[in-house]
């Protein structure tokens, strides 16, 4: 779901096979490292990510709130969404150059953020699509971004025209199985996933084919796609999927894990009950919180940000130290 504080647009193009191996590690923890800071909502926050303005999280009724600098902590941009009627808000990425934040969420709603400007478009209802968007992928610059959109039908709604209207066209992927994440690695190369155990890789932004995964019964909810062979998938029972031309799965224990943030093979995986599990040198550790709140979401930045239900939002200084290992094959 949530795309990296920096660049990871890799052209390496690949082809891979369907089977999964398995890690299964047994899990660790130490003292919080994860702390909670207060956001200006009482509602669920869906999506974050990060501009070069800093993070910015999105969630339940149209909210959209940034992270600042400042004793202010977290302040509210707007609780509207791109039209103003506070429809849901479940997806959220950036540009590549960083400087065009866009959402999308209940019942068609699509906006585009301007964080230097504060001015918002709304793109929403695509060819007139009132679908619940789940995410949202934008690739390219500000002002002339291709823009992806996933939905409840199966469908990835498509744009190469910075989602201006009669831009818009739409890509039936599966068999109609809700398409819970979106990410690309290139300006038209990347990955979705649905909620029925299938990823689906494309190198045109138009047409999808699947390349996994078999033999599993999880659906899938968080998505990282850094290259045509270098994807990560978060699901149900507390799985984590990798391809690299083959596929192979991590058992994590048993919360639901809704989105995974990895880079330079370092990174996160967030879920059920405040669960958030940190990744270095092919190993899983357990991090601790101070949230029993199901997380949704998560960046990579400085620092280190992830939300969830009820307002929920936590941080992760970049200094702090990894827990003891998981072990596992």
């Amino acid at each position: 779901m949530s795309r990296l504080a920096s660049t990871r647009r890799d052209l390496l193009r690949g082809a891979g096979a369907l089977g999964v191996a398995a890690t299964v590690p047994s899990v660790s923890a130490a003292e919080e490292e994860w702390t909670i800071e207060e956001t200006p909502t009482d509602g669920d926050l869906h999506d974050v990510v990060y501009t070069d303005e800093g993070a910015y999280a999105v969630g339940q009724g149209g909210l959209i709130i940034e992270r600042t600098d400042t004793d202010e902590g977290w302040r509210k941009v707007t609780d509207g969404g791109a039209s103003g009627d506070g429809r849901d808000l479940y997806g959220a990425d950036v540009t590549d150059d960083g400087e065009r934040l866009w959402f999308a969420g209940a019942s068609g709603v699509i906006g585009e953020y301007d964080p230097a400007t504060g001015s918002i478009e709304d793109r929403g209802e695509p060819q007139d699509n009132t679908e619940n968007f789940r995410d949202v992928a934008a690739t390219g610059e500000a002002g002339e971004a291709n823009v992806y959109v996933a939905d409840e039908a199966g469908a990835v709604n498509y744009s190469f025209g910075n989602g201006r209207s009669g831009t818009w066209n739409a890509a039936s992927v599966g068999q109609g199985d809700s398409l819970n994440a979106i990410d690309f690695h290139g300006e038209r190369s990347g990955h979705v996933v649905n909620g029925n155990g299938s990823a689906f890789e494309t190198d045109d932004g138009t047409t999808y084919r699947r390349i996994g995964v078999e033999d599993t019964t999880n659906p899938f909810y968080g998505i990282d796609s850094d290259g045509p062979e270098d994807l990560w998938v978060t699901a149900g029972g507390g799985t984590v999927y990798r391809y690299n031309g083959a596929w192979r799965r991590y058992d994590l224990g048993d919360p639901t894990l809704r989105d995974v943030a990895i880079e330079d093979a370092q990174g996160y995986a967030v879920g059920e009950s405040g669960r958030v599990f940190e990744y270095s040198a092919d190993e899983w550790r357990e991090n601790t919180t101070e949230t029993g709140q199901n997380l949704r979401a998560v960046a990579r930045g400085t620092p280190e940000v992830a939300v969830g239900a009820s307002s929920t939002a936590i941080v992760k200084p970049i200094d702090n130290v990894l827990n003891a290992p998981l072990t596992g094959v």
